[in-house]
């Protein structure tokens, strides 16, 4: 069950972060994020975190 949720998670944070970024630089449109640097900034490093949860869950569930 854990396993399940961090993928999940880090698939959500992974695209959730693209898609901020694609709304900070302009190419998403209608809303209040698109172009704004804020999420320019913030996009890539939210979908980081997501790769950092994803590869910490595949790490953890080898070891078992």
């Amino acid at each position: 069950m854990t396993r399940i949720l961090g993928l999940v998670l880090g698939a959500i944070l992974i695209a959730a972060g693209g898609l901020f970024f694609l709304q900070g630089i302009g190419v998403v449109g209608g809303s209040s994020m698109t172009n704004t640097t804020t999420w320019t900034v913030l996009g890539p490093l939210i979908a980081l975190g997501g790769l950092v949860v994803l590869l910490v869950t595949l790490r953890r569930s080898r070891r078992r």
